[in-house]
Order: structure tokens, then sequence, then C-alpha cells
């Protein structure tokens, strides 16, 4: 069927002549010919006077599947490529820059992959639970070590394909056990969030968190929200820097969502993209999960080390939870691996053994945290700058120290998506439609020029 056939059906079959002089198809049955034919979805019968021609034609089975809209974060980096500027910016996609603007990979990372080659280590199959010794140190690094919910066996941990992957897991388990059970997730957050949830088919709905007034957290709006969500609903919460915002509740507000969930008997249910990398403390930003444990609370935790070690293809992460009893934990680790199997079998190896060797090593360990603190401190010194440009070059006298507010790699603008096209458009700036924008894609060098395009954008563009 690649190429087009042809064939005369006149040809094909014998003729007679009828009393009238007139052809007439033989006793061979052209119309069950026909019929057949007709059936048939990959032909199409034309007809050319008494003569009719059967086409054969290229038809795909899949000619039902529709184009999928492209993804919105990894589209502007596509488009950003495209660009021929000079002074164009990536400022969409969360990963790590050195002020060159280059790709960063961590010294402590490439000395526990000659510490890989030395030990001369196989590549044979993890279990399905990943690797034993990556499982111990990241669940260490969450809770920290001699937590009571690791002395006392309560966390059933599984290694993920990094963060979403891990969440992904998560959205099984409550699919599968918690049937009808609604997510709360925050409004906005990470785009991919809402994908994962509903790929697993878990209902969710959104709290308030964002206040486009203020730029700063609806605090009063998510408390209202999370108390009038039904009695056992998972609370989708990010345990630092929040994305996209990088508003992040106080250390008081934190202990009132708590209260607000414990009252309501939800579930907390973390993602925790950033530690260390937020604050450049591994501990201070871990404090919201520790909280929520020490309460006694059950709890659910998905980690990634796509940024604080810059593993982003390497896909490591794990997917925590937090249990009542070491019992419960030994089951729910068990139907965590069993919703596993059939959907990757089991994770990869070499960002496994890169966490722990890292985290293992008290040498490896320390000098990870210094690398975290420089990158931290890069952006928060980007931050600063963007900040100081915009006061300076702002004649309206707008208050932008929202951005010295906010925590993280990314900073909210507050832009509309019609100023974050000008920004684009115009300024070749390459950012997501909602304002976000990734500080850690940003030199000190380029302060002042995205100063300039923010500042068009706000003031000239409505």
């Amino acid at each position: 069927m690649a190429s087009t056939m042809l064939s005369l059906v006149s040809a094909a079959l014998p003729l007679q002549e009828n009393h009238k002089g007139k052809m007439n198809l033989g006793s061979s049955d052209c119309s069950s010919f026909l019929r057949k034919e007709k059936r048939n979805p990959f032909m199409k019968t034309k007809s050319f006077g008494r003569i009719n021609m059967a086409i054969a034609v290229n038809t795909s089975r899949f000619e039902g599947v529709t184009m999928a809209p492209p993804d919105p974060i990894l589209g502007v980096s596509e488009a950003f490529r495209a660009d021929n500027s000079e002074m164009k910016l990536n400022l969409g996609v969360g990963a790590y820059r050195t002020e060159e603007l280059q790709p960063y990979v961590l010294n402590v990372v490439k000395k526990a992959e000659n510490l890989m080659l030395e030990r001369g280590e196989n590549k044979e199959y993890l279990p399905i639970e990943g690797l034993a010794a990556f499982n111990k140190v990241t669940a260490e690094l969450l809770f920290g070590a001699g937590n009571p919910v690791i002395e006392q066996q309560r966390v059933a941990t599984v290694q993920g394909l990094s963060g979403t992957g891990s969440l992904r897991l998560a959205a099984a388990l409550i699919e599968r056990y918690f049937p009808g059970a609604k997510v709360l997730i925050s409004s906005p957050t990470w785009g991919n969030h809402k994908n994962i949830f509903n790929d697993a088919r878990v209902p969710w709905s959104e709290y308030r968190y964002y206040d486009p007034k203020t730029v700063g957290l609806d605090f009063d709006g998510m408390i209202s929200d999370i108390k009038a969500a039904p009695e056992g609903s998972f609370v989708l919460l990010h345990g630092c820097a929040h994305n996209p915002t990088g508003i992040d509740p106080t250390p008081e507000q934190w202990e009132k969502i708590a209260d607000a969930i414990q009252e309501k008997n939800h579930i907390p249910f973390f993602d925790v993209a950033y530690q260390g990398f937020a604050s450049g403390s591994l501990d201070a930003d871990a404090s919201s999960v520790r909280l929520f444990a020490a309460r006694g609370m059950e709890l659910l935790v998905a980690q990634s080390y796509s940024k604080n070690l810059g593993l982003y293809a390497e896909r490591i992460g794990a997917i925590n939870v937090v249990c009542s009893s070491a019992d419960a934990a030994a089951r729910v680790k068990s139907q965590l691996k069993r919703i596993a199997r059939p959907m990757y079998s089991n994770p990869p190896i070499h960002g496994a053994r890169i966490v722990a060797n890292v985290v293992g090593d008290p040498s490896l360990f320390n000098e990870w945290k210094e690398e975290m603190e420089l990158m931290a401190g890069r952006i928060k010194n980007v931050r600063q700058k963007l900040f100081d440009s915009l006061s300076a070059k702002d004649k309206c006298g707008k208050d932008w120290s929202f951005i010295l507010k906010q925590i993280g790699m990314f900073s909210f603008t507050g832009l509309s998506k019609v100023q974050s096209e000008n920004m684009t458009n115009k300024w070749h700036v390459y950012m997501t439609k909602d304002g976000r924008i990734s500080l850690a894609g940003l030199s000190l060098a380029k302060c002042e020029y995205l100063a300039d395009a923010i500042i068009d954008s706000f003031h000239c563009v409505s």
C-alpha cells in the first residue's frame, strides 16, 4: 500500500454484450466484488462513467491520535534555541547556571563518580525499591539521623525516578488505597503536579496560595481552603522554595498549617525538590517536614536530587511514607514496590550511587554543603542585584521588595501573560507565561538588562 494502485475493474472482469448492444459485466458478480472493496478501510472506489476504479490509499491506524500541545516549560527552551539574538536570556527552565550561564557539574559529583570507577562497580539490576545505601541516607538527610521515625522504622522509603517519578508512585498509591480521596494543590503550583494526578486518576482541587495584590502569600485563604476541604484529603505542600512563586510560609505559619491539617484529619504530602539549595542549609530547608513528623503525623514526602546535586539527567529521587507503626510502613513499602514493578521494574543505579557516596562520606558530604552554599549564594546575589537595578531604574516608585522576600531559584514577577509575552517578543527574555523567572539562569552582568525589560513590560503593556 506504500504506492497508490489503480485497477480497472472493467478490465479485470469478463464482459458480455446484452441484447441492446451495451456492454455488461459478466457472471463473476461485480457487485459482490465492489461490496468487498467497500469493506476494506484502505480502499476507495471512484466511478468514471461506466468504469469503476479501485484506489488503495495509505491510511494510518493512528488517524484518531491528535497532536499534543507543547510542554509550557520545555517549549520555552526550544524557542530560546531558535532565537539568534545576542541579548537572549533563558529564564524558563529551573536549572542552575554559572555566572557565565553555563551548566555546572558539582566537583563533589565528579569525585563520587571517580570513586565508582576505582571500585569497579557493576551495572547489575537494583532491587525494585532501589539501592539500600541510597534509601538509608536519603531518609536520614530528610528527617535527620536519629529521628524517632527512622529509629522506629516507621518510614517506607522507595527510590524513585527523581521528583516526578516519586510523586507518580505516591499518586498511584493514593488512587489504589484511598479511592475518591482528593489532593489539594496550591494555586499556582509546579506545572507537572496536575499532570501527575490527572494521569493517576486522582481528583484534585486548589487552595489559595498566591496573593497578586501583595505578590505574597494568601495565608488566610490557604488556611480557609484547607479547613473547607473534605476530611481526610491529601494536602500537597512545597517543603521549601515554593515553585513557581518562591514564597514560603514563616515558621509560625507552618505551625498553623499543621494545626489546620490535623484538625481536619488530612494527610500532608510534601514535595521537597530544593533541600539545601533554597537557603543553603539542608536542615533549615527540611524544617517544615520535620515539624509535621515531630507531631506524630502520618505523611508522604517526595524528594529530588536534580537541583541540590545537579543530577538533572540521572533521575534520582525517593518517595518516603511516614506511618504510625513499623508494620504499616512495611506494608506500604511492599505496595509501592508492587506499583513500581509494572511501571518501570527497577530504578537506575548511577545517580543513586552518587548520592550514597556523597551523603555517606563525611568529607564529601561537607564539601557538598559548601558547594550548595556557593550555588545558593550566587542566586541570592543575583536576586539582590535585580532588586537594586529595578529600584534604581523604575521612576514610577513601584515597590519591588517582594523579590527579596522570595526564596530559591525562582521569582514570581507579577507580570501578566501579555506582559510576559512582551518580555519574549521585544526583549528576547524567555520565561513561562505565568510571570515566573528562573534566577538560576541569570548572571549579575545581565541584571540591568532584565530590569529594563521588566519595567518596560510592567508599565507599558497592559
